[in-house]
């Protein structure tokens, strides 16, 4: 299987780009780490790993453009997806601050964290982009597909770590009340910019 160097290269620059930069799944990985903290955000990033996979395994073997040839399964996913981050900014925003943060905190579980994967306007996006820019392995486009999946779901580990290990770092960071409560505000007010940026 031989590979396409300069092309695997740019591949991963785009991938870092395109999958790295902020959006709804990302955004709502910085605020559960904020909330929860490390070991608590972990849960909810594993499940947004493996929501992301599934996504971009499905826009590898094409259905995405069959979804988006039907418009009520494209429009059912977007409203669950919004909805959820509607939900989830408004709990952060209206979250306790000082000694009380952790009540009230909104769920953090891989479930949650699966399903915006899965259901992510942004990522689906991303993906179908990626899957259809230069090849990889120019022998066999079923090989390029499987090495453009394999790359994505490394690149989506990567940043998302990062971006759950920036959240942590505000968790463990020592605020006066109303400076935490305007970080909660700021957070819930990326997560629904991120949400309607994907939507348009």
């Amino acid at each position: 299987m031989p590979l396409d160097v300069l092309a695997c290269g740019a591949f991963v620059l785009a991938a870092t780009a395109l999958l790295g930069s902020p959006g709804p799944g990302i955004a709502a990985l910085v605020a559960v780490g904020r909330a929860r903290g490390f070991l608590g955000g972990l849960r909810y990033y594993a499940g947004l790993q493996v929501g992301l996979a599934l996504a971009a395994g499905i826009a590898a073997a094409g259905i995405a453009s069959v979804l988006q040839a039907l418009p009520a399964a494209m429009a059912a996913m977007t409203i669950n997806a919004t909805m959820y981050l509607v939900y989830l900014a408004c709990r952060i925003a209206t979250s306790p601050v000082g000694s009380a943060r952790k009540e009230g905190v909104p769920s953090t579980s891989a479930m949650a964290g699966l399903l915006l994967g899965v259901v992510n306007p942004k990522a689906f996006v991303a993906f179908a982009s990626l899957f259809a820019s230069q090849a990889i392995v120019r022998s066999s486009p079923r090989e390029d597909i499987m090495v453009k999946w394999t790359l994505c779901v490394i690149v989506m580990i990567v940043v998302d770590f990062a971006w759950l290990l920036a959240g942590v770092a505000l968790h463990r960071s020592t605020l006066r009340p109303e400076v935490e409560r305007a970080l909660n505000l700021f957070l819930a007010a990326a997560i629904v910019a991120a949400a309607v940026l994907a939507l348009a």
